[in-house]
């Protein structure tokens, strides 16, 4: 072994523990598995000190030095790309001069996207905070991919992807037969490749086991912010509406709009609590261009802003 593969990994306050694990297990095990250190990793941040997760768990951090000696820097999400610890133009620029990579992760990712916009380059993030970039930039060139691999650059979904991507980058500096002992000791049955897309962004679902129904489904998640009528999803799925209606009262126990206004609203729902996006924003994007406040209080009895208001007093 040349020299040990050394992981900066930066935190801002509010990270997702998630994203951490999926970088520093992956290292770990693949330590523990070549008997060796191969790998090192430190965690940093824009002021140094103790870092709080979105769960509550602290990481001591060291501050951004000038000349980084990592040979990857990752970025953790937290919730808030408009978080001013995820602006980190300068501390990438400083890395990739001296050859680094730099990996950032879904918020981290879509600051940089944002930053970014009017650039050639196609990149992705997480697919909650893609509904954001489209409705608020009009970014409509970001992926739906898991990562986009753009040389010095990788932006990634973050979440469970970060397996993925860490599993993947480890592999260049260890065996395909390492990290596939890792990946099975992690229980995570294959490393997807970077192109695969995200649940809930295009993927294809096995929700239900009959094909024409599951296809009903998907048509549904791929179309949330302009819904389709169910008369075309009848179509598209080669069944007739009444029987696209017995379909999903036998195996789900409701009717198809109303599957269909569910899985909108659950989507809103969680823009609501986990994003800074305006209320009018999100009832655009999930489908609602008019009435969405009162549809919401009808659903969840109370109004989107004090949902929202509730939902952070317990965080």
């Amino acid at each position: 072994m040349e020299h040990t593969v050394r992981f900066d990994i930066a935190v801002a306050h509010g990270f997702v523990l998630t994203e951490l694990a999926g970088v520093v297990d992956v290292l770990r095990l693949a330590n523990r598995i070549s008997a060796q250190p191969v790998f090192d990793w430190r965690y940093v941040s824009i002021s140094g000190g103790p870092i709080r997760s979105s769960a509550g768990a602290e990481v001591a951090t060291d501050p951004f030095t000038d000349k980084p000696s990592a040979d990857y820097l990752v970025a953790l999400g937290n919730a808030d790309a408009g978080h001013p610890d995820l602006a980190l133009g300068t501390q990438m620029r400083a890395y990739i001069s001296r050859q680094a990579r730099v990996v950032l992760l879904a918020e981290a990712a879509s600051r940089y996207i944002a930053e970014k916009r009017g650039a050639e380059q196609r990149h992705t993030t997480h697919w909650e905070n893609r509904t954001i970039l489209l409705e608020r930039l009009g970014l409509f060139e970001t992926k739906s991919a898991l990562a986009v691999d753009a040389g010095a650059i990788i932006t990634c979904a973050g979440m469970e992807a970060t397996y993925d991507v860490t599993l993947s980058l480890a592999s260049r500096h260890v065996s395909s037969a390492t990290m596939m002992t890792v990946a099975d000791i992690l229980l995570h049955e294959r490393i997807r490749h970077h192109n695969t897309l995200q649940p809930f962004s295009g993927k294809a679902v096995l929700a239900t086991g009959d094909t024409a129904l599951d296809s009903a489904i998907a048509l549904m998640q791929q179309n949330i912010e302009v819904p389709l009528p169910i008369s075309r999803i009848a179509d598209e799925t080669g069944l007739s509406k009444r029987s696209l209606e017995r379909r999903f009262n036998r195996m789900l126990g409701t009717k198809p709009n109303r599957y269909y206004r569910e899985l909108r609203l659950s989507r809103a729902n969680n823009l609501l609590l986990n994003t800074e996006m305006r209320i009018n924003e999100i009832g655009l994007a999930c489908g609602f261009p008019s009435g969405f406040t009162a549809i919401y209080r009808e659903t969840f009895g109370m109004t989107p802003n004090l949902a929202r208001k509730n939902g952070r007093m317990k965080t």
